[in-house]
C-alpha cells in the first residue's frame, strides 16, 4: 500500500514540475491530509506512515531540482507553513514558534519538519506551484495568479488531488505585449 502511495505522489509531482517549468530556488507548497488518503475524514486517522510514503515520493523530486518544499500545516496551526530557513530569508518572512505534531499540524508537516536541515514555521508564504492532497486548500500560500494543472494522476490513495502553478500578472490591456517565456 505505501509503495503505491509513494509511486502516485512521485508521478503527480513529476507531472506538475514538467508543466510548471519551475526554476531552481522556486517554492513548491504541499497540503496533505493523510486521513483522506486513508479514506477517512479530515483529522480522524492521521498517519505518519502514509505521510512518509507521500513525502518519499515528493521530496526527492524537488530536492534534485533545487526546489524548496513548503508543507502546509492543518487548521489547528492556522495552515502555517514548514520550510527551510533559507526560504524565510529569501521571502523576508517572520518565523513563528511551533513544532508540528501529527494531531496539531498534521503528519505530513511533522515529517517535513523532522527532515529539514534548518526547519522553520511561517504563517505565510508565496509559493510558485503546489499540490493539494485531500482538499486542504493550499491557495492561500500560492502567488496571486494561480493556474490549475490537469494531471493524469487524479488521486493519492483515496484522496483527490489538485495542483497549480503560478504566473506573473498580465497588465496593460489590449495594446500590451507579453513575454511568452513568463506565461
Amino acid at each position: 500500500m505505501y509503495e503505491e502511495i509513494t509511486r502516485q505522489a512521485k508521478q503527480a509531482v513529476t507531472e506538475i514540475l514538467e508543466k510548471a517549468n519551475l526554476k531552481q530556488g522556486s517554492v513548491f507548497v504541499v497540503g496533505c491530509s493523510s486521513s483522506t488518503v486513508a479514506g477517512q475524514s479530515f483529522g480522524t486517522a492521521s498517519s505518519m506512515e502514509i505521510a512518509q510514503a507521500i513525502f518519499d515520493g515528493i521530496y526527492p523530486e524537488l530536492e534534485k531540482r533545487g526546489i524548496y518544499i513548503a508543507a502546509q500545516c492543518c487548521e489547528h496551526l492556522n495552515r502555517a507553513i514548514v520550510t527551510e530557513k533559507t526560504v524565510a530569508v529569501m521571502q523576508n518572512r517572520e518565523c513563528v514558534n511551533v513544532v508540528p505534531q501529527p494531531k496539531a499540524g498534521g503528519s505530513f508537516a511533522t515529517i517535513t519538519y523532522r527532515t529539514m536541515k534548518e526547519p522553520v514555521v511561517l504563517e505565510h508564504i508565496r509559493a510558485d506551484a503546489g499540490m493539494d492532497i485531500g482538499g486542504v486548500l493550499i491557495g492561500m500560500h500560492l502567488k496571486e495568479v494561480a493556474v490549475p494543472l490537469t494531471l493524469s494522476v487524479k488521486q493519492i490513495g483515496e484522496a483527490h488531488i489538485t495542483s497549480a502553478r503560478t504566473r506573473l500578472k498580465f497588465i496593460g490591456g489590449e495594446r500590451a505585449v507579453y513575454n511568452d517565456d513568463l506565461k
